[in-house]
């Protein structure tokens, strides 16, 4: 993640009296979310403690809690005239539950696809094995909830729908792993479940949470989705013309996994060699090699770039219904970094 939204170093001084978020500086906001990521990890099990810690202690972008943290500070900013916002434990454990439930997937993610590389490293299914790896999920998909559980139904609810989304967007990517037949459209309604959707959810339970007005709250939802949904485009673009030095993870795992991603399925359907390499269960590092050329070379990735463009802008249009502050700007310029990651 670019500089100055993230953080790395946990504060560990508990969170005290009911401080409104904007008073305090985004970056120690996310350190009191990485804090309580590091509490909601220990277990009575030192091996659940160890997975766990080991998969979200190797950081990761924490765009999620980023892009929580900054609409709960501008919704509250702009909500002058409405009942105060939340105090500022309730927001820090939203977006630690929104990045647990995606490190719960990542684990889950890498049973299913075979992964032996996660953020520049072994992956936990590599390092620990199918059982541990596959419960280790399990239990932080829990911790994920113990942190839900002191929330009134609504916000409850809408953790839930973003995991079932999240599921269902796994399952409907595995139906089509391995099979050119896929669409742009099927492939829009996978990312939409699997990836935009917990973005979404977290957008619509900060503004909530910032007693924001519905009308807000749902505006905020769709600027969450629409980033969400330029996250992935990107980041598939980057697994065709990236490197393995700049994403800390070899380049075609796509192809590899089968992963219907969009410059392969903007590619299959005009170049069978593509197509026929998609289809193998089992690709050679050449037959990768060779396909990424040809999508590299087809011209598609200028479509990809496009369509992650209108997403993007998608996102900053929905920002128009916010006040102008710092955290409003700390939000456009979020969104224009995650389209210059592929520059």
């Amino acid at each position: 993640m670019t500089q100055g939204l993230c953080v790395s170093n946990a504060v560990k001084n508990p969170i005290r009296g009911r401080f409104q978020i904007p008073d305090v500086p985004l970056p120690e906001a996310l350190a009191l979310v990485e804090a309580r990521l590091a509490e909601r990890l220990q277990s009575r099990e030192p091996l659940l403690r160890e997975i766990a810690a080991y998969l979200i202690g190797s950081g990761g972008k924490r765009v999620r809690p980023t892009v929580t943290l900054l609409v709960y500070r501008a919704c509250a900013r702009s909500a002058q005239g409405h009942e105060p916002a939340r105090e500022l434990r309730d927001i820090i454990d939203v977006a630690a539950a929104l990045e647990l439930i995606h490190s719960a997937t990542l684990l889950h993610d890498d049973i299913i696809d075979g992964s032996g590389v996660r953020r520049g490293r072994d992956s936990a299914f590599r390092k620990y094995g199918l059982a541990s790896t596959l419960v280790t999920g399990d239990f932080v998909f829990s911790r994920a909830f113990q942190l839900c559980a002191r929330f009134e139904e609504k916000l409850i609810n809408a953790a839930a729908e973003a995991c079932i989304s999240l599921t269902e967007g796994e399952t409907m990517q595995s139906r089509f792993r391995h099979n050119p037949a896929v669409t742009l459209a099927d492939y829009l309604e996978i990312i939409s479940r699997k990836t935009a959707c917990i973005f979404q959810q977290g957008a619509r339970t900060a503004a909530y949470l910032a007693a924001a007005p519905d009308t807000v709250v749902e505006a905020m939802a769709s600027c969450g989705f629409n980033v969400g949904m330029t996250f992935q485009i990107i980041d598939d673009l980057l697994d065709v013309e990236g490197t393995e030095a700049r994403l800390g993870k070899p380049v075609g795992l796509d192809l590899r996994d089968g992963n219907p991603s969009l410059p392969i399925v903007l590619t299959i359907g005009q170049d069978p060699e593509v197509a026929r390499v998609f289809e193998k269960p089992e690709p050679t590092a050449a037959d990768i090699d060779s396909a990424l050329m040809r999508i590299r070379r087809s011209g598609v990735l200028s479509e990809v770039r496009a369509l992650a463009a209108q997403y993007g802008m998608r996102a900053r249009q929905s920002l128009d219904v916010l006040a102008a502050s710092p955290d409003k700007e700390h939000l456009e310029l979020l969104i224009d970094q995650l389209l210059d990651r592929a520059d």
